[in-house]
């Protein structure tokens, strides 16, 4: 199927026909790069994605660090850092914090799941075209691996006077964010665009054959 595509960097419309696998599309006045297909996009995609979930739910839910010094032990959270910023007057640093790297990486995985398993089906679900654009302009701001690097100088510093032990959402958080790299990596929004329409077109098809009419009275 055929679709209208704008140039990124020249604006130029262009008339985009359906790819082979492995093909690349570049604009043919300033030879930016407009798409590349993916093989199997949708259900490497949802692979990823369902794996993320569950790291996710290890993340949040087991310790992720416990400290030994003198004798004295205390574990740690992954929320515990967003509790010590808004218990040390910071609440605006622990909400960006709160946002970035968790509440953003959760939308993303389940919106992701709500658009693309309808999809590999043939059929969408209501709103599921906002919700994908919403995904896209909120994808940037998914920071867990600035939280990570910060974590990581903690520890350096830490280890000099206390015994870190890394806990399983520890480990869980380091693999979500490569999940999560992956599942961004394998996604073809083009292909995903493609398929909402054509699913939208469907529903359209369909919907008169479906659609309750009232007697006259």
């Amino acid at each position: 199927m055929n679709s209208i595509i704008a140039c990124h960097d020249c604006d130029l419309l262009l008339t985009l026909p359906e790819l082979e696998m492995g093909v690349v599309a570049e604009c043919p006045r300033c030879g930016a790069f407009l798409r590349r297909t993916q093989f199997n996009s949708l259900n490497r995609t949802l692979g990823w994605v369902s794996a993320g979930l569950v790291l996710y739910v290890i993340a949040v839910s087991f310790p992720f660090l416990s400290m030994t010094t003198k004798g004295i032990s205390k574990t740690t959270a992954l929320t515990s850092g967003i509790v010590v910023l808004y218990q040390q007057n910071m609440a605006g640093m622990g909400a960006v914090v709160l946002v970035t790297c968790l509440l953003a990486p959760l939308f993303s995985m389940l919106s992701l799941l709500y658009v693309l398993a309808p999809l590999r089906l043939g059929y969408r679900f209501p709103w599921a075209a906002q919700l994908f654009a919403w995904y896209l302009r909120l994808r940037p701001w998914s920071m867990m691996e600035v939280y990570m690097l910060g974590i990581l100088i903690s520890m350096v510093k830490l280890t000099k006077m206390a015994l870190v032990i890394p806990g399983p959402s520890f480990y869980s958080f380091i693999g979500l964010i490569f999940v999560l790299a992956a599942s961004s990596v394998s996604l073809d929004p083009h292909l995903v665009w493609s398929k909402l329409a054509k699913a939208h077109r469907v529903h359209q098809e369909w919907y008169p054959l479906f659609r309750f009419t009232h007697e006259k009275s």
